[in-house]
């Protein structure tokens, strides 16, 4: 099964088939340690804002507008990134997290996001997350309430309620927490099952959401955890 979820590379074809006003370029990264967290314990921050120059090089010619994402620890290296910055870049137009807050610091974070998700040009962010407080492991819970994504996604939510005025909806079990006319996304997924739904978020077009919220693509051929989308885009070995 490990080898059958997320399939970024088919969510990737997805959006080059639907988007048509630039290119969509994906650049992995991944650490010696198997692991961001670990990686960022053992080298610190300072490294990551020169690790995503190195990226912007591999095309040196090209206009470019930046997406920082992750899935699970990756996205503590987004939160390493903005613990070395002074000011989240005007190029940087979207910050997304499958399911990958953990890092989420209020007194580290919360004022470089205000700042750009208010300055003129309006960043976006979406946050995927799920009830992992009562998912169970081996019939055990994993997390604790606040430790986890749900509780870090709620934290984060009511910081972000301080400045933004969030209008709640429901689709089915996904609470949908939106603000700044949808440039602000919060996707909750309840868990009543107590199931472990970490990598199902990403695989049921979870990439392919977190690119296209608060745009007129958003929904366009897919729904966000509903079937997989991109069968079609799925390369053969």
């Amino acid at each position: 099964w490990h080898l059958n979820i997320q399939h970024i590379g088919a969510q990737t074809r997805f959006l080059h088939n639907l988007i048509s006003d630039r290119a969509v370029v994906v650049a992995y990264l991944e650490a010696a340690t198997k692991s961001w967290p670990q990686w960022r314990k053992n080298y610190g921050d300072a490294r990551i804002p020169a690790i995503v120059q190195a990226v912007k090089q591999r095309l040196p010619n090209a206009p470019m507008r930046m997406v920082l994402t992750g899935h699970s620890g990756g996205g503590s290296f987004t939160f390493g990134y903005l613990n070395e910055v002074k000011s989240i870049p005007p190029e940087v137009e979207r910050i997304a997290f499958l399911d990958s807050n953990y890092a989420y610091n209020r007194s580290n974070h919360l004022a470089k996001l205000l700042a750009w998700l208010k300055s003129p040009r309006g960043g976006r962010m979406c946050v995927l997350a799920y009830d992992d407080a009562n998912a169970l492991l081996d019939g055990k819970p994993f997390v604790t309430a606040a430790g986890g994504t749900w509780g870090k996604s709620h934290a984060m939510l009511a910081d972000l309620g301080e400045r933004f005025k969030f209008e709640r909806t429901m689709r089915g079990e996904i609470e949908v927490q939106s603000a700044a006319k949808g440039r602000i996304q919060f996707l909750l997924k309840a868990n009543p099952e107590q199931k472990i739904y970490h990598t199902i978020q990403v695989e049921r077009n979870g990439f392919i959401h977190a690119m296209l919220t608060g745009t007129p693509l958003e929904g366009k051929g897919y729904e966000y955890f509903g079937d997989r989308a991109y069968e079609q885009w799925i390369e053969s070995d």
